[in-house]
């Protein structure tokens, strides 16, 4: 079922989707930044949990530059080092919102911009936002036009899909920037949660700044084997540079097989028994712990502290653009490229 709502806000008019099932799950995402603002679904007693953090009210939303709360992120998530790159012989100076980087693309991110809502499509429970940016936006080169399309199936997948183009070499790595705590949102740490991760290597970062020193490195022997299911706190505490760097997990990890038909993730939540699974064709996912989360009010009044949810953000690696042996994020002129990224749940 696909239900649409429109909330009138300080700054126009903002269009709300509810795409629900027949299972009693539901997410609501809206046309303020393509973000994912709720995903309802029953627990193993049969109550619906919210499983992801958010805000109150949709005027939050609009300065949605600090926790990124189920954000659409573009054009590059995480990190760009010096918040500069060079690209067919020109370098290209963008924001710098995190010292002297570059962070989900600086202030002006999508997250805030109003999409238009290109199409909804009741038969298959599905809407796709669309975003026009203009060449130079944000400092990137070529006119990107950049679609969104969120699906609820029948079998709890939540699909999103990016299908981006431009008239000129761009650098793409959009994601979601949804935070999860498979106990409800407002339940408290996800320290308890099971989570394996199908990823035998990950990117090590060089200090605090979180810029990836350029090595690829294998878990096998560190807090960053998620290979065999472990709670997401079982060594986060340990004494690591890597995780005294970023005060717990804020790490991006090398997917060993991504494709849509094979989870690279599953967790579950420790008091509820609600799986989550994903699955993607990005080559990586940045694995973020909520180790910043200080006393941030969410929604119904719930305050989000320290390791109150975690990410699972799908994408090209941090700093790619100016890291030549990871993979390229570069979106040719005139070429489409589509991702997709598909979170699944169920009870365990």
């Amino acid at each position: 079922m696909l239900q649409t709502q429109e909330i009138e806000t300080t700054k126009g008019t903002i269009t709300n989707i509810i795409l629900s099932n027949n299972q009693e799950t539901s997410v609501v995402v809206s046309n303020l930044g393509a973000t994912l603002l709720n995903f309802k679904t029953q627990d193993k007693n049969g109550k619906l949990q919210d499983i992801v953090l958010g805000f109150d009210t949709i005027e939050e939303y609009f300065s949605n530059t600090d926790t990124y709360f189920g954000a659409s992120v573009g054009r590059i998530a995480n990190r760009t080092e010096t918040a500069s790159f060079s690209l067919n012989g020109e370098t290209f100076q963008i924001d710098k919102n995190e010292g002297d980087n570059n962070l989900h693309s600086g202030p002006n991110g999508y997250q805030t911009r109003v999409w238009e809502v290109e199409s909804l499509d009741k038969s298959i429970n599905q809407v796709t936002f669309k975003l026009d940016s203009p060449d130079g936006d944000q400092g990137y080169p070529g006119h990107l036009t950049l679609k969104i399309t969120y699906q609820l199936t029948d079998d709890n997948q939540l699909k999103i899909t990016y299908q981006a183009i431009s008239d000129k070499d761009t650098p793409l790595s959009p994601t979601n920037h949804s935070y999860f705590n498979l106990n409800g949102h407002a339940s408290g740490s996800i320290e308890n949660h099971l989570l394996q991760l199908n990823a035998s290597a990950y990117t090590p970062i060089k200090d605090s700044t979180s810029i990836p020193t350029g090595q690829i490195v294998n878990v096998e022997g560190t807090p960053f084997d998620f290979r065999h299911p472990k709670t997401i706190g079982q060594d986060i505490n340990q004494t690591f540079d890597q995780l005294q760097f970023a005060s717990g997990y804020d790490h991006n990890l090398l997917l060993d097989d991504p494709n849509l038909q094979t989870a690279f993730a599953t967790a579950v939540g420790d008091k509820t028994g609600i799986k989550l699974e994903a699955f993607t064709n990005l080559p990586g996912v940045q694995f973020y712990s909520g180790n910043f989360l200080n006393n941030h009010p969410g929604k119904n009044q719930a305050s989000y502290d320290k390791r109150h949810g975690f990410c699972l953000e799908t994408q090209f690696f941090p700093n790619a653009i100016n890291t030549p042996n990871f993979p390229s994020p570069v979106l040719k002129a005139n070429e489409t490229n589509s991702y997709q990224t598909i979170y699944k749940v169920s009870i365990e």
